[in-house]
């Protein structure tokens, strides 16, 4: 790290501390050279693709819309925040390993829509019938029948 005051390369860490979010990280240094104290932050960068709607738009991936979107399907239902954090967490994760720029949001929703078969069936329903975007009661029907499929073949 080069000294602001001297231009100096070598300096040591004094004091350490991470942020509230433990996002940020805060380090105290000394300058070998001419003694002077300095304060340099640290912040992961995170490198998430962008997301191409359906319309071809793109969009930077929004953690916190989907953890909305999350919050309302699960509203009223016995599935916690952290068990909806810990699911995002994990997506976020999958999205960087697959090294791509661009990911297709439909790629995105059908994740989410996994995520929450497994976590909610009820919350499944509701985010689906969003996502899928229902035209009437037969295609809302048609969906409940393919889950009900599922689990009898399970």
């Amino acid at each position: 790290m080069k000294c602001p005051y001297c231009g100096h390369l070598e300096n040591r860490v004094v004091d350490t501390r991470l942020s509230r979010e433990n996002t940020i990280t805060r380090r105290r240094r000394s300058c070998d050279a001419c003694n002077r104290r300095f304060t340099t932050y640290e912040r992961l960068e995170v490198t998430v693709p962008m997301l191409v709607k359906k319309d071809g738009r793109r969009e930077p991936w929004d953690r916190h819309k989907v953890v909305a979107g999350l919050k309302k399907a699960c509203e009223k239902r016995p599935v916690g925040m952290a068990e909806i954090e810990e699911f995002v967490d994990a997506m976020e994760i999958e999205l960087q390993s697959l090294g791509e720029r661009e990911i297709p949001v439909d790629l995105i929703g059908e994740r989410i829509m996994d995520g929450l078969r497994r976590m909610d069936e009820v919350a499944y329903v509701r985010f689906a019938s969003v996502y899928r975007q229902f035209k009437d009661l037969n295609e809302f029907m048609a969906e409940l029948k393919l889950m009900l499929d599922r689990d009898k073949q399970t």
